[in-house]
């Protein structure tokens, strides 16, 4: 008789958000310790933790997510000292960032330190390197005593996740452990600038604008050139997209919304929409209403895309958001969702 595997699934290991306890904190350090990866919150969005310094470790990272191996990680430490351990000469401009945005939403990039192995950074000579505000994040790296290698804890391209349940819809039984501390407080990543560059370069914005970053470092910013070595994740053209396909309309064109509602309706769809504005959606569709302000956007947008998914919505309907720069970080999520950077 042909003995059949039982599949191994992922432990939820139960953890405060605000004062981890500290049984939870060890178990997920002792696994990750012994090479293993584990999922964790942050204030951004969960991230799939492995040791930064195991290129085993972190090799699993790439198969669990079936991540390409040219898309770089992001490396999570636990303080400002521990930026020499990752990082060499590191210039005026990133010291003042640090002082005032770590811990938060910001990743710089940095000259990687030699004891960084080449996979986690796609073989390229700077690393990213973020210092996570969210206090299990904080506890999980001091306690496991090294920095944690970690993308969002989600199946390459998928919407990341911001709670447990998103990340074990994506990878239950394909990673150890999730550290459950609850929703993500911010929602969307952080923004990724890289100081190794004359100006710096922002590769990715985030819920910091870049006008606050830019007054901070003291220059202004240029965007990635093209051709250049991406030192950043997120620079797929579709990124943090739901299975179902999606569509931008201008902000307050209500009109347009309604009627691709229901278009996609008379062709037997199942469409949702997802909107700012004051939406009356035909009979049949979805529709869920997004705060007006970013930050609280930010925190309710990956939850709702979770959400139509899981409602089995086949075409989503998203009303941009304002062009404004507070919201860069946000419409750089939603063109990547619909295939459109």
């Amino acid at each position: 008789m042909k003995a059949t595997r039982t599949p191994v699934l992922t432990e939820r290991i139960l953890c405060h958000p605000e004062s981890p306890e500290p049984e939870a904190i060890a178990r997920a350090a002792a696994l990750l310790r012994q090479g293993e990866l584990v999922a964790f919150p942050t204030e951004t969005v969960y991230g799939l933790g492995a040791l930064a310094f195991d290129a085993d470790a972190v090799a699993k990272v790439f198969a669990a997510k079936g991540r390409p191996s040219n898309n770089p990680l992001i490396v999570h430490i636990a303080g400002r000292d521990w930026l020499e351990w990752v990082a060499v000469a590191i210039p005026p401009v990133a010291h003042r960032l640090v002082e005032t945005f770590f811990p938060g939403p910001l990743t710089l990039i940095l000259h990687k330190h030699e004891r960084i192995p080449p996979v986690v950074t796609a073989g390229g000579a700077t690393v990213g390197v973020r210092w996570p505000a969210h206090p299990v994040a904080q506890a999980l790296i001091r306690a496991v005593g090294a920095p944690l290698a970690a993308p969002s804890a989600n199946r390459f391209t998928e919407v990341s996740p911001t709670t447990a349940d998103h990340v074990l819809k994506s990878l239950d039984g394909r990673i150890a452990a999730v550290l459950d501390g609850g929703p993500c407080p911010v929602g969307i990543e952080s923004a990724v600038l890289d100081v190794t560059t004359t100006p710096p370069t922002l590769w990715r914005a985030g819920i910091l604008s870049q006008a606050e970053l830019e007054a901070v470092a003291g220059q202004p910013f240029q965007r990635p050139q093209p051709g250049a070595v991406v030192a950043s994740p997120g620079q797929f053209p579709r990124h943090y997209a739901p299975r179902a396909h999606v569509e931008l309309v201008l902000p307050g064109d209500v009109p347009n919304i309604e009627h691709r509602l229901a278009r996609w309706l008379a062709q037997g769809q199942r469409p949702a929409a997802l909107v700012i504005s004051e939406v009356t959606p035909p009979a049949g569709a979805r529709l869920l209403r997004l705060p007006a302000q970013p930050e609280a956007y930010a925190h309710r947008l990956y939850a709702a895309l979770h959400e139509l998914d899981a409602q089995g919505v086949e075409v989503i309907v998203i009303e941009q958001v304002p062009a404004d720069p507070a919201w860069d970080g946000l419409r750089d999520r939603l063109h990547r969702a619909a295939g459109k950077p």
